[in-house]
């Protein structure tokens, strides 16, 4: 019988003179009623997962409430251990109801994190890519280590590219990756220009934010563009740092992270410009819009 425990994220809390509370995930407390079962019996039960709570016909935790009433089994309907109201048969109804609600994990359940399943290939300046790379695939994904964009097979391509500079970009570098959405492939991106690392959004469909987006809104914002486009462009002295930390290359990592994880859960951030200062790891954002197709002039 397979072993099942309170859900990570999940913890009963005992409350004096109110007995029994579950916090959830989300943090949000609901009361349990225990029944005639012990409430030390029932923490017990929960945290040492003995058995395995089945079908008992127990009412489900209510979701949004404030409660976690668990009533008495429908008649004709009993747990899977325990005679219906004895202790042992609240137990089970009360495990099999948290069971129902989500708020209990059976071993060997393990869903492998929330980048399984995807393909991520990664590209750039080992500083970056090497801490990217560990916390991919700690939370499930699979890694492909790349030089170029040409390196990655056409037949097995991967779900996303993210690609990490400690320099500026140079000209012309991120053309051919930015047409990656039209295909279905995502892109993700940052690089550094002097003591700022810029991320840039992650673009997974036609029409999200890519980094030529990027560069024109940001000559667009600034009255320095003439110069900017020039820098871009190398017309200027060597960058002799502060390059990336330990500490800001795991910052950086982190956030490309939690945005590969958003993407995969389908959740929209793709419109989100940050900047990381270097010096002092604070971190501030900005909406990008993409730019507009626009028809050429004529003459």
């Amino acid at each position: 019988m397979a072993t099942a425990r309170l859900a990570p994220g999940v913890a009963l809390v005992t409350v004096p003179g109110q007995g029994l509370a579950v916090r959830t995930p989300d943090g949000e407390f609901l009361r349990v009623d225990t029944g005639t079962a012990a409430p030390d019996a029932v923490v017990e039960r929960l945290t040492r997962g003995h058995g395995s709570p089945g079908d008992t016909g127990a009412q489900v935790p209510a979701q949004g409430s404030d409660s976690v009433g668990v009533g008495p089994s429908a008649p004709g309907t009993s747990g899977t251990q325990g005679t219906p109201g004895t202790p042992d048969g609240e137990l089970e109804r009360l495990a099999a109801a948290f069971d129902g609600a989500g708020y209990l994990a059976h071993e060997g359940d393990g869903t492998g994190g929330p980048l399984a399943g995807r393909t991520v290939a990664v590209l750039g300046d080992d500083v970056l890519t090497e801490p990217l790379t560990r916390f991919v695939r700690a939370e499930g994904g699979e890694v492909r280590r790349a030089k170029r964009l040409t390196d990655l097979p056409g037949e097995q391509s991967p779900d996303v590219v993210v690609w990490c500079l400690d320099s500026p970009v140079p000209q012309g570098l991120w053309d051919e990756a930015d047409r990656l959405p039209a295909d279905g492939t995502g892109w993700l991106r940052c690089h550094r220009e002097g003591t700022t690392a810029w991320l840039e959004p992650l673009a997974a469909a036609p029409g999200d934010v890519t980094s030529a987006d990027v560069r024109l809104r940001r000559l667009a914002a600034t009255p320095a563009y003439r110069e900017l486009a020039a820098y871009w462009a190398g017309s200027c002295t060597d960058d002799t740092g502060p390059a990336h930390t330990a500490a800001s290359a795991a910052l950086t990592a982190c956030l490309l992270t939690a945005d590969l994880i958003a993407w995969a859960a389908g959740r929209d951030g793709a419109r989100r410009l940050r900047r990381v200062d270097l010096r002092d790891l604070t971190v501030d954002e900005h909406t990008v819009l993409p730019v507009p197709a626009v028809a050429p002039l004529t003459r």
